[in-house]
């Protein structure tokens, strides 16, 4: 998603959550039941909870999303992979 200068609005988080939590979703259903899945999946469902709230930018900044992202991190480096979320 291209962004023009500025700020994005709460409309571009939104379609940005949004994307998020499908391909999260999409991601952690080909991984079956492992770590990095299930934290794929957590994070998938904190995206879609944020981009459905009135204030995306400010569903988001919350410990349970950055939880969420930490597990993830968390769960690739267990498996082998370096990410930061």
């Amino acid at each position: 998603m291209a962004m023009q200068s500025g700020e994005p609005s709460p409309a571009d988080f939104k379609k940005i959550l949004t994307e998020m939590g499908e391909q999260m979703a999409t991601f952690a259903s080909a991984g079956g039941d492992s770590g990095v899945a299930t934290a794929m999946s957590r994070f998938g469902a904190q995206a879609s909870k944020a981009a459905a709230a009135a204030d995306p930018v400010g569903a988001a900044d919350n410990p349970a999303f950055e939880k969420a992202g930490a597990d993830i991190t968390a769960a690739c480096r267990a498996a082998g992979v370096s990410v930061n979320f």
